[in-house]
């Protein structure tokens, strides 16, 4: 597979993932009735699409969930301050730099 395949699928998968939460946020948090129960019915949708997207790539289980994290919490942070316009404080700047480096000694480390 080509190796800007695996990065693109992931992307998609972090955007499916942290779209789907923040439908089924919306829906719990802004809606009722049967507005909210269509938005979580449509996160739950969404969410299901992640999960086939995200194992789509070559990589074994592990490593491809250790790469895909960094992906999603990069997509979350920009959702959260486009979506909810909440900024990242220093604790999840401090936590992504965490994240970061652990999704590269997990994607990039051979053993």
């Amino acid at each position: 597979m080509n190796p800007v395949i695996t990065p693109l699928l992931l992307l998609f998968a972090a955007c499916l993932e942290v779209g789907g939460d923040a439908i089924v946020r919306l829906g719990l948090k802004h809606y009722a009735g049967a507005s909210q129960l269509s938005l979580i019915a449509l996160g739950g949708l969404v969410l299901l699409a992640y999960g086939v997207f995200v194992n789509i790539g070559p990589l074994d289980f592990g490593r491809l969930l250790g790469g895909y994290v960094v992906i999603f919490f990069v997509v979350a942070q920009l959702v959260n301050l486009l979506v909810f316009d909440v900024r990242p404080g220093p604790p999840i700047l401090a936590g992504g730099a965490l994240i970061l480096a652990g999704g590269i000694l997990v994607m990039f480390w051979k053993s």
